[in-house]
């Protein structure tokens, strides 16, 4: 591979530069009340103007480094009760969320339902994990978990679309075809959380008693990128994500099933290595891939959206305090980062318009900012 191709920096100088840039940036967004996060992209935002020529394939690759991490730390911070138990409210508001964002979406195709919208809407029901955690404490214990869980079923559920949507239009699958690989996936998931139900009640003591005989962090932490990377391979293999697979092991990883000891020893790692190294580097590569379009038009239509998802999602939540309320729903309402990768890949694969790619990047970006924004004043003027 040639130094034209790696531009003037080199694969390392670029990933220096990226880290360090979005490592500060995140530090000063935290400082201000944002979430780091939102810093990262912005530094990929500001990369993307100042840097023409880096490496796109080799960066591309540690971004979906980043996304795997970022999955499989989002499953540690649940367990499988947890998504059950806040599953049962979420899982009603992310139906009638996705229904409202596809029907909404109908005007840009000429009113006429088609991949396009469905995976748009997918794209608008997403929720913000990360600050939805940064909200928590105007939740209180039996929403945070309610909207955990909205965001991981979200966006499971963008990326499950895609990919399917993907499937269907470029592989030219019938209908039958397409039940089956729903059929094909549920069997994979079912599976791996009977297995996980077996190895809780059986051999929960053996694998607590195996993982205490691991002298060193760097054995426990292979042993799980062995598993987690299996997981994610088989999950890539039979048509879902990898990130799907990545995201189930973590969940899997539960303090119940492994004991606290070395699930603390476990998630210490992983969150070294996730928001150390590869966290940065993913969301300042979805800034430096952003693209959109600024009009009118867009900027009605993000508003139409942002209005109607908070008036939802307050009709879901409403409770005594109005500023609770706002905050609960502004939260869920906050888009996410993997919305624009799900933008991103529908635009690569063909399935999605330069239009409908941009309006949804857009949206993603704004509602991230506007919803910390609203949590940010609402937070200050309540103190």
């Amino acid at each position: 591979m040639g130094g034209a191709t790696l531009g003037p920096y080199g694969v390392i100088g670029y990933v220096f530069i990226i880290i360090a840039l979005a490592r500060i940036l995140a530090e000063i967004f935290e400082r201000i009340g944002y979430p780091g996060f939102l810093g990262e992209i912005s530094a990929g935002l500001f990369l993307g103007i100042v840097l023409t020529s880096m490496p796109k394939e080799e960066l591309n690759l540690l971004a979906e480094f980043g996304i795997f991490f970022l999955m499989m730390y989002a499953g540690l911070e649940l367990t499988p009760e947890e998504v059950h138990i806040g599953g049962k409210k979420s899982i009603p508001l992310y139906i009638l969320t996705y229904a409202l964002m596809t029907f909404v979406t109908l005007p840009f195709t000429n009113y006429t339902l088609s991949h396009e919208n469905i995976i748009v809407g997918a794209i608008l029901s997403v929720a913000s994990a990360p600050i939805v955690l940064r909200l928590s404490r105007f939740f209180g214990d039996d929403f945070l978990h309610v909207a955990l869980s909205y965001a991981v079923i979200s966006e499971i559920g963008a990326i499950v679309s895609l990919y399917i949507l993907v499937n269907f239009e470029v592989s030219h699958l019938s209908y039958i075809g397409l039940i089956m690989e729903l059929v094909k996936d549920g069997i994979f998931l079912g599976t791996l959380f009977g297995i996980n139900y077996l190895l809780n009640v059986k051999h929960k003591a053996l694998i607590i008693k195996g993982l205490r005989s691991l002298k060193s962090d760097e054995a426990v932490f292979g042993l799980v990128m062995v598993l987690s990377t299996s997981i994610a391979l088989l999950s890539e293999m039979i048509g879902l994500h990898f990130s799907i697979g990545a995201f189930v092991v973590g969940l899997l990883l539960h303090s119940d099933l492994i004991g606290t000891k070395q699930y603390r020893r476990v998630h210490t790692i992983i969150s070294g290595v996730t928001y150390g190294i590869f966290a940065p580097i993913f969301f300042a590569w979805r800034g430096i891939n952003f693209e959109t379009e600024f009009s009118m038009e867009v900027v009605y239509f993000f508003i139409l959206v942002y209005i109607l998802r908070i008036l939802l999602t307050m009709g879901f939540t409403w409770g005594k305090d109005p500023r609770k309320t706002i905050v609960r729903a502004s939260g869920v309402a906050s888009f996410g980062v993997l919305g624009l990768l799900v933008g991103e890949i529908g635009y690569e694969y063909g399935v999605l318009s330069e239009h409908l790619y941009a309006l949804a990047s857009l949206a993603s970006i704004l509602g991230m900012f506007i919803s910390t924004s609203i949590g940010r004043f609402i937070s200050k003027n309540n103190s």
